[in-house]
């Protein structure tokens, strides 16, 4: 999603804070936006962190680069400099040592940096965790609809070849003729073939290994963690009304190839409406499972907690028996930024952000979301096999909607992802 004009002149950053004078010492917000990162902008209306400043943030939105001019990889750049790629991520590396530096003039403190994002930008913050270079930079990260057990980072080497593929469609025979064309030119899509999409690559420089296996070898910048995923995320409210039962079974075997039948007993599809609820169920499970897993692989080399959620309130509007709580909805909320949009929200909206900016603002304050007057949440080590709820049920809940599709998940996803049929 773009606002405004679009440019290659892009890495700038905005701030908000309630200082009055600088070298107060208030905890700071450090936002990177989604948009699988091959769009996005701090400048998306309800970023606005006039709010979150008012409860006691210096809030920063950054600008990084994106798709081609921020992931690309390539041979020759690699011989260049012996990596290639994780440019947008370098980016937000040096928007974090620039806070760490200049944050005290704007009444921020730079040991108390919360680094935040969702979906690519939660990816992003995951990154950054796992990153040596990122060592010092932050005390605490969250990431919304971000954390997953399941590794799809490419090496370095796998992408570049993609790299050569984006380089010949272009009609381009070397990077120095790919220099020579125009930004317009280099991002328009490429078509025809199987599609091409740069992203975060494990390089060696940025990253050593997938964040995953970084955390399972215990080399992560250890810092408490906040993070969750949206009742919706993988597409769209209920019912699924173009589901059928033929559909669903074949999407069943499609998917967990000898694990179907199983799969199948646990997520009935006799008649096209059922089958549409079991496509959500099984998604919601699935989400929160991988979820708990990535918790469970992260607690065992880090001494730092984690707090998990699932969000589960559906945005007002004309839209929303088909989305639900779709993948973004949790945002407006977080920053308490409803009236950036133009969503007939209610009063029970507004608590409801004030709850969710509540425990945000608590989080990045201290490393733990909870304070007066919010539900409990608890963290993953206090309340095993359970997520927060929040939005309209704010309390505890199981991971799965029982232990049989629990274990059913538990024992599917850290199956090699050419087993899992995606």
């Amino acid at each position: 999603m773009t606002h405004g004009d679009i440019s290659e002149d892009c890495l700038y950053l905005n701030i908000w804070t309630p200082a009055g004078a600088a070298g107060e010492k208030h905890p700071v917000f450090f936002w990177m936006y989604g948009g699988g990162n091959t769009e996005g902008s701090a400048a998306v209306p309800v970023y606005d962190g006039e709010r979150l400043a008012k409860k006691g943030l210096v809030v920063v939105t950054i600008n990084y680069r994106l798709g081609v001019f921020g992931f690309f990889t390539h041979p020759e750049l690699t011989k260049e400099s012996d990596t290639s790629g994780n440019y947008g991520l370098l980016d937000q590396l040096a928007a974090l040592e620039w806070v760490k530096d200049n944050i005290t003039a704007f009444g921020g403190d730079p040991a108390r940096v919360t680094i935040a994002g969702q979906s690519a930008g939660a990816a992003d913050a995951h990154t950054l965790v796992a990153s040596p270079l990122a060592k010092g930079l932050f005390a605490r990260a969250i990431e919304e609809s971000g954390s997953n057990f399941v590794n799809n980072m490419r090496t370095l080497a796998e992408q570049e070849i993609d790299g050569v593929r984006f380089a010949e469609a272009k009609g381009a025979h070397s990077v120095a003729e790919l220099r020579a064309m125009s930004a317009q030119d280099l991002s328009k899509p490429v078509t025809g073939g199987a599609p091409l999409r740069f992203g975060p690559v494990v390089d060696g420089h940025f990253l050593t290994a997938p964040p995953n296996e970084i955390f399972a070898q215990g080399k992560q910048n250890d810092v408490p963690e906040l993070t969750g995923c949206n009742k919706d995320d993988l597409g769209g409210g209920v019912p699924h009304p173009n589901t059928t039962v033929d559909a669903f079974t074949k999407m069943a075997h499609q998917r967990y190839g000898e694990m179907a039948e199983a799969f199948l007993k646990l997520y009935s599809g006799e008649s096209n409406a059922q089958a549409g609820d079991s496509q959500n169920d099984s998604a919601r499970d699935q989400l929160r499972t991988s979820m708990y897993l990535w918790a469970l692989n992260r607690a065992k080399t880090a001494k730092s907690e984690v707090w998990t959620y699932y969000w589960d309130h559906t945005l007002p509007g004309p839209d929303a028996d088909q989305y639900g709580a779709f993948h973004t909805s949790e945002v407006p909320y977080v920053f308490d930024s409803l009236a950036k949009s133009q969503r007939p929200f209610t009063d029970a909206d507004r608590k409801i952000a004030d709850m969710m900016s509540s425990y945000w603002v608590n989080f990045a304050s201290t490393g733990d979301p909870n304070g007066k007057g919010l539900p409990h949440w608890p963290s993953a080590s206090e309340a095993r096999g359970m997520t927060m709820e929040l939005g309209d049920t704010n309390k505890p809940i199981p991971i799965a909607g029982n232990s049989a599709k629990e274990a059913f998940f538990r024992e599917f996803l850290p199956k090699p992802r050419a087993a899992q049929r995606p």
